[in-house]
């Protein structure tokens, strides 16, 4: 069967690219075509980004309530779909169908929330020092934004930054991973639907470096958020530093969770299992470290052990755990496991390719004991279904070891000492932490970010900090 075409949504309308190629989206459990799409230009993306520019202070200038009902009839439209859209995502980045599912929710519900929250964005009355004066704030959008999104949430994320930055009355340009745009073009077609005016939702497929960077370095662009490598984050954030955009980046992960003493053993396999190999350990949230007391340690490996080996993978559609989304990942990961054997650690599961009828991108679940905290795997982001266990003999070791990394995003104790949960939650340098909970997993309706280098540690996603980042504020004076 041949390909289904896609093209760019731009004004309005879905619209062919300036240029003649393509790339072709595969299912990475099967290698079965998804869609092809277009390569885009960068004339491509500046068409974008004018689009933009001419349709936000019309949108601006919309009231929030109607922004907000154009929004929750998208929110509608996508949950009347769910069950399709979620398929799709699974055949195009692999994620088992209930985290697929999970997702597509996840993205309804922001939309849902985000609706409600565009009617509360006039300002706040303040009180005024002297008497026949009034004294307030107004509410703005910040303009024309720019959305980078990763593949590994190609809904959630999208949505996620898309929605609140409608909801404020910008105008958007976004550009989706290429690995997993399929989605996206859902989501934009239930805002079409939704009645969102011409120009102020755009989507360009295609390169990092000649549509992102189009969007990057375009001095119409008055904001960036970009979600991805800290590597492409460090570009992102220099192309912005020439134009003065406002900048949102959220990046790497290297995310331990510590297993004291006092924790429930079986509880903690549970914690640290789902969190690394969920969605195939392809989160910037996955549980990467486990950071655990030598007093049960042995029963902890071999508890997690255990709960790695009776993982069913296979195709998303039907197993626990799915491929990873292209070859490039699976070799990557692979790679890690080699370089994990040679610096000493112990291959106790996995670290192979399974043995299935099936031509996708798999990897067994993966576990490393006797890991030091300077080694490769303990320091360095992998991005697949690999946890490295390491042995501490007390808690100021393991909150040591947990700070000890270039990252800071996501943190996990799993203890019934309430002293050393209130202690971790002081002391650990991470953006989101957990008292008895995975490392992975996010309310929509709170901030969402990291420290060093996971973040910009500039303004954080999601719930009312998602708003922080697309408005900005007038105070006004009035002497009656």
């Amino acid at each position: 069967m041949a390909a289904q075409q896609r093209t760019n949504y731009c004004n309005g309308e879905w619209v062919e690219s300036e240029s003649t190629e393509t790339f072709t989206v595969t299912n990475p459990a099967d290698q079965s075509v998804i869609a092809e799409f277009p390569k885009s230009t960068a004339a491509d993306a500046e068409r974008a980004v004018q689009a933009a520019v001419d349709a936000q202070d019309a949108w601006a200038n919309t009231p929030g309530p109607e922004r907000g009902a154009i929004l929750r009839r998208a929110a509608g439209l996508l949950e009347d779909r769910a069950d399709d859209v979620a398929e799709t995502l699974t055949r195009e980045e692999g994620k088992a169908l209930a985290e697929a599912s999970g997702e597509v929710q996840r993205a309804v519900d922001i939309l849902y929330y985000y609706a409600e929250k565009a009617s509360d964005l006039a300002g706040d009355a303040k009180a005024p020092s002297g008497r026949d004066s009034r004294l307030r704030t107004v509410t703005e959008p910040v303009g024309v934004v720019g959305l980078i999104t990763p593949w590994n949430y190609p809904i959630a994320i999208p949505t996620w930054k898309a929605a609140p930055a409608l909801a404020a009355g910008n105008a958007v340009v976004l550009k989706p991973a290429s690995q997993a745009p399929t989605v996206v073009h859902e989501l934009t077609k239930c805002l079409d639907e939704a009645g969102l005016p011409d120009g102020v939702f755009n989507v360009v497929t295609g390169s990092g470096s000649e549509v992102g960077g189009t969007i990057t370095s375009h001095e119409a662009i008055d904001a960036i958020s970009f979600t991805g490598s800290s590597a492409v984050g460090e570009i992102v954030r220099d192309s912005a530093s020439e134009t003065g955009a406002r900048i949102q980046l959220e990046m790497g992960g290297k995310n331990p969770a510590v297993v004291t003493s006092s924790a429930d053993i079986d509880e903690a396999v549970d914690i640290v299992g789902s969190g690394a190999f969920g969605v195939t350990g392809q989160a910037c949230t996955a549980t990467s470290r486990a950071i655990v007391h030598e007093s049960v340690y042995e029963e902890f490996v071999d508890g997690l052990v255990e709960y790695a080996e009776n993982l069913e993978i296979g195709p998303g559609l039907e197993a626990d755990m799915g491929p990873q989304v292209t070859e490039s990942e699976l070799e990557g990961t692979l790679e890690y496991i080699e370089v994990g054997n040679e610096e000493g650690a112990t291959l106790e599961t996995g670290g192979g390719v399974p043995d299935l009828d099936a031509d996708g991108h798999y990897v067994e679940p993966t576990v490393f004991s006797d890991v030091e905290s300077s080694m490769t795997i303990a320091q360095e982001e992998i991005f697949g279904p690999v946890v490295s266990v390491i042995p501490v003999s007390d808690f100021d070791e393991a909150v040591a070891i947990a700070n000890d990394s270039q990252y800071g995003l996501s943190a996990s104790v799993i203890t019934d000492d309430l002293s050393q949960a209130n202690r971790f939650v002081d002391d650990v340098e991470a953006g989101v932490v957990k008292i008895n909970e995975k490392t992975t997993g996010l309310e929509l309706h709170v901030p969402f970010g990291g420290m060093k280098n996971s973040s910009s540690e500039t303004w954080r996603e999601q719930g009312d900090a998602g708003l922080d980042f697309f408005t900005t504020s007038k105070t006004v004076y009035l002497n009656y």
